[in-house]
């Protein structure tokens, strides 16, 4: 069990890096240097999967019950009732993973990032 899931940890963060790697490639198509536009896209990425993990992790309990809108007193059906739910105990554990592999994926992708940069040295 922990091997396939260090097997997908693997495939999502070498996608992630291949995909910066590709914005590096455009960067320096582009006339910047590799490794700063590189940095650059793992800066960026980074830091939006961090985001994206806070608002993820910040999801309330309530969830939509059917996605059909409801008959509501408004001429406007988009703006009639919904009704709610509260999330299962699954369904906010699920939020909280989700939140914690977005959330490191991130901060992993910033460390890569100030590796990679070639403006200081930390060696």
């Amino acid at each position: 069990m922990w091997l396939a899931a260090l097997r997908r940890l693997a495939l999502l963060v070498s996608a992630c890096v291949a995909m910066t790697a590709l914005g590096g490639l455009l960067g320096a198509a582009i006339g910047q240097s590799f490794e700063r536009s590189f940095s650059l896209c793992l800066y960026l990425l980074g830091a939006f999967l961090m985001i994206a993990g806070f608002f993820v992790g910040n999801r309330g309990p309530a969830r939509v019950k059917s996605e059909a809108a409801g008959s509501g007193f408004t001429p406007f059906p988009m703006f009639g009732s919904r009704r709610l739910r509260w999330a299962t105990l699954g369904e906010q554990h699920e939020t909280m993973n989700q939140s914690a592999v977005f959330i490191s994926l991130g901060f992993f992708l910033v460390v890569l990032g100030i590796l990679v940069d070639s403006r200081e040295s930390l060696f």
